[in-house]
């Protein structure tokens, strides 16, 4: 796995998230079938302009093309804007904190993606940039909560080791009142804003997951420890996570909005 090549001091900044798309489609091949609420929210239009902010390999790209939407796809992993262009997407690398269009969309489309992206209010202007007048901004993120019992977990296993693992923690996840109030302050009228507890049946086992979403904690121990812990988390968890039909399901929460620039 990417990421681990040295072990983490306490205290230690957090590491970079390295995406592999042949692993994030075995082990998350779910995220953009989940996303297809976000279709119907967004109800693009033949011939409109969609930015899909953080696309990933493509997949919910190419339903929103199917739909008669022109469609450019960003995000900010080369590896995994690599295998959206091997679907034959014109994908780009962009970070979406620090979005470069001007008044060129229809709607702004993004699954999944703007809880990886801690600068809020700069993805929120990017996207305000982004959009010609009224346009839509539709998105679904981990909210409040998201997580909530693997990073209890991670935290406890780390801390066991002697590691904080609060620097180390790459996600944003924010409450209604906190994204409402960004989006509003930065000009956008919300339409419809939802916090939606969705835990979320995963392909195979926690272990899986773990290795595809949670490398920034993971990363802090030496490769040599990386199944110790590995092990560790999983059986923490397994009280609360694994069903009686053997299937593991993640304590998801959804943060799902609808909202509008100005015309």
């Amino acid at each position: 796995m990417a990421g681990n090549e040295s072990a983490a001091a306490p205290g230690s900044a957090r590491r970079e998230q390295h995406w592999d798309p042949g692993r994030y489609q075995r082990n998350a091949g779910f995220v953009a079938a989940l996303g297809a609420p976000l279709l119907d929210l967004l109800k693009p239009r033949a011939g409109e302009d969609i930015l899909d902010l953080g696309c990933g390999d493509g997949a919910l790209t190419i339903r929103l093309i199917e739909l008669g939407a022109k469609v450019v796809p960003v995000d900010a992993s080369a590896e995994q804007v690599a295998a959206a262009r091997a679907r034959g997407l014109d994908a780009r690398v962009m970070d979406g904190q620090k979005l470069t269009f001007e008044a060129a969309f229809d709607g702004v489309l993004s699954n999944a993606a703007l809880h990886w992206m801690p600068d809020a209010d700069g993805v929120i202007a990017g996207v305000g940039r982004a959009l010609r007048p009224g346009g839509r901004f539709v998105a679904e993120m981990g909210g409040h909560g998201n997580v909530g019992r693997v990073v209890a977990v991670l935290t406890a296993a780390l801390a066991r080791r002697g590691i904080d693992a609060a620097p180390l923690n790459p996600w944003y996840f924010p409450d209604e009142a906190e994204y409402r109030e960004r989006l509003e302050r930065a000009g956008f009228t919300v339409d419809s804003m939802a916090l939606i507890p969705r835990p979320t049946p995963l392909p195979g086992d926690v272990r899986a997951w773990l290795e595809t979403f949670g490398e920034s904690f993971l990363s802090a121990v030496p490769p040599e420890s990386m199944g110790a812990l590995l092990d560790e988390v999983a059986e923490a968890l397994r009280p609360d996570l694994l069903g009686e039909d053997g299937v593991w399901r993640v304590d998801y929460v959804r943060l799902r909005f609808h909202a509008r620039k100005p015309a």
